[in-house]
């Protein structure tokens, strides 16, 4: 065992967070954290690595166990120091033992004490066992793999982005290689090559891992264990995302059917001592069946409770089939170029999820779209587009000096105050809570409020960036719902591949400065371009293939021979002719042999090819040619020489 919680209750302030919880995290184990918005977490997080101690209970850590936690907070360090720098800040020992080798060998120019000489090799030797000379390769590759460029890498930390300053904390964590990572919502600032990165780097590690994620596909595929933090309780399951999602709902139908099976077994003891409690034969029995009444254990209903957001969009008119059109449409920023005379149009019912590495673009485009980016080209609205923009960073969307209510009086949606209150109650703001300030709610509060601005719009075309984000597993299943009844268009940018393979009926993709259009599903989409690549390395096998076999073919040229002397100007006419007729059949066997040898190299290829071997009759046919080819290429060698020797004599 790694960490254990045993019969731990912890309460943060009035609110009861985890009560009588025994969870043991053991070698090896993929977990995943799960639970509604709001029920505690990240709280649980820290309870684990001891930010918080337990009311009750408690918190045990086997010795020498190391831990990596990654969380938010993070974000508050700040340093000038490069990036490289921070993310080699993993290997402690080493930098310090580079540090006293470098001072012993100085030491070591001005003294030849063996004593200081046999401390200099050991701690070379520790160095080498640590493998301190592949940390700055090692560093390099990880920080490459979560999206930074080779140029990146010598930048000062304070100069990049939360979420890029997340993904170098992200980076020296997992060069520490703890025996326990504990990762809260790591996807959140990764693009999709970096989760697909982080994911076959996380199916390799060595040590066990707690993740808390809103990305059921990162959960389906790195967790074999799910950890439910449902009304105070811990409840596991082993298994992926999918198998807990089934698993749960066979528990709770057997809940159900036991709940019931017990109700029905009461109203009949109930019905029982209704009828012979007044009985003097039967009085004795009817207190009995009372007495089990009051001893049995009651089996509580099931009821799934869950803050289950109420999404429901209108649309107020129809437009016309085009919404957006682009043309010769250019942005730059300095030296980076996002698009270059690029054109695309949004039509009816497109529904198109805008998806690619970080700094391509995405949300860039998205704002050009909505209009709140200058570009050069142009740009038109459609008939009767009535659009709504959801924003990523929501300090763009929302006045962060109003209240709840007052940010949605500010859409002028035509609703009272009464109607208002009433759609935020469907965003779990209910009573007082309408009155908070945008700038003192959370994240995850901040987003509902975007996303009710864009409900009550009433909008045929709406414009969604990141709109998953803080969102739990089953907001992002109702949002997804909503949006696939919704009778308007939708462009949205996410990295949430369940959200996008649910939401999207088109592709688009940055590539090149340029918008390319891929009319299909995402999984389509994915397999599209696994089929391109697998094309892609087929044809550089083959070009590969053929450029071994010229290489070959020039290797195996017959012999020069050397230039021929001059003729011998006693021979008589017969002489002469027959020379003639020798050197034309020289030349002509020389020319067959070259080709021989370039059939041979075919053969020698398809011999190499695995697919030769999957049918026998195929393979016994190359192999009789191969060998056919080699007698014809020894006789003609043969004949070769003679036919030589017969011109030297004529010469000669």
């Amino acid at each position: 065992m790694l960490l254990g919680l045993n019969n731990v209750t912890f309460e943060f302030g009035a609110r009861v967070i985890v009560e009588e919880a025994t969870w043991h995290i053991h070698p090896g184990e993929r977990i995943g954290l799960i639970g509604y918005n709001g029920t505690g977490k990240s709280t649980l997080l820290k309870l684990m690595v001891g930010q918080y101690q337990p009311s009750v209970g408690t918190v045990e850590k086997s010795r020498g166990t190391t831990i990596g936690y990654l969380h938010q907070d993070l974000l508050s360090f700040d340093t000038n120091d490069s990036i490289l720098e921070v993310a080699m800040g993993a290997f402690e020992r080493v930098k310090q033992l580079e540090k006293e080798i470098e001072d012993l060998s100085k030491k070591l120019e001005e003294t030849s004490d063996e004593a200081l000489l046999n401390e200099y090799m050991e701690k070379l030797h520790e160095l080498e066992v640590l493998g301190g000379y592949e940390i700055h390769h090692r560093t390099e590759e990880v920080l490459q793999g979560l999206g930074f460029a080779n140029a990146d890498l010598g930048r000062p930390y304070r100069e990049f982005s939360g979420g890029w300053r997340m993904r170098v904390l992200l980076a020296k964590m997992i060069l520490q290689q703890p025996d326990l990572l504990l990762l809260d919502e790591p996807t959140n600032h990764l693009d999709l090559p970096s989760i697909e990165w982080l994911e076959k780097y996380l199916q390799h590690y060595q040590g066990s891992v707690v993740i808390v994620s809103h990305d059921k596909y990162f959960m389906n595929r790195m967790v074999n264990k799910i950890v439910e933090l449902y009304q105070q309780q811990l409840h596991i399951y082993s298994g992926n995302y999918e198998y807990y999602e089934k698993e749960k709902e066979i528990r709770v139908e057997m809940a159900q059917r036991a709940f019931e099976n017990q109700q029905d077994y009461i109203r009949q003891q109930e019905r029982f001592i209704e009828r012979f409690k007044a009985k003097a034969s039967k009085a004795a029995a009817a207190q009995s069946a009372m007495k089990r009444l009051d001893k049995l254990d009651r089996v509580e209903q099931v009821e799934i409770q869950r803050p289950n957001l109420r999404i429901n969009f209108q649309v107020d008119k129809q437009p016309g089939k085009v919404l957006v059109e682009l043309k010769h449409v250019t942005k730059q920023f300095k030296d980076l170029t996002i698009v270059e005379n690029a054109t695309a149009e949004i039509e009816r019912g497109d529904k198109i999820a805008l998806i690619g590495a970080n700094g391509k673009g995405k949300s860039t485009l998205l704002r050009i779209i909505a209009g709140v980016e200058s570009f050069e080209g142009q740009r038109t609205w459609g008939h009767n587009v009535d659009e709504s923009f959801y924003a990523q960073h929501q300090l763009e969307a929302l006045d962060l000096n109003n209240t709840i209510l007052e940010e949605m009086v500010s859409c002028r949606s035509g609703k009272t105050e009464l109607e208002l209150r009433s759609l935020l109650g469907c965003f779990l703001f209910g009573g007082d809570d309408v009155d908070k300030k945008i700038k003192i709610l959370s994240g995850g509060e901040k987003a509902r409020v975007a996303l009710a601005k864009v409900i009550v719009s009433k909008a045929n075309f709406l414009m969604l960036d990141e709109p998953t984000n803080h969102l739990d597993m089953h907001s992002v299943e109702l949002l997804v719902e909503a949006l696939n009844k919704y009778q308007g268009s939708i462009i949205l940018v996410s990295h949430d591949r369940y959200f996008i393979s649910k939401a999207a009926n088109k592709i688009w993709e940055i590539v090149d400065h340029e918008i390319k259009e891929f009319k299909g599903t995402y999984q389509e989409w994915i397999e599209w371009k696994e089929r391109m690549a697998k094309q892609q390395r087929q044809a550089e096998q083959q070009k590969n293939k053929e450029e071994q076999a010229t290489k070959k073919i020039e290797e195996v040229k017959p012999k020069e021979v050397a230039p021929a002397p001059v003729v011998n100007n006693n021979l008589d006419r017969d002489q002469k002719k027959e020379l003639q007729r020798l050197q034309k059949q020289f030349s002509k066997l020389e020319a067959d042999i070259a080709k021989m040898q370039e059939d041979k190299t075919k053969i020698e290829l398809a011999l190499a090819d695995p697919n030769s071997y999957s049918d026998k009759n195929n393979f016994a046919k190359v192999e009789q040619d191969y060998k056919t080819i080699q007698d014809k290429i020894k006789a003609a060698n043969k004949e070769y020489e003679q036919l030589f020797e017969k011109i030297m004599e004529l010469e000669s």
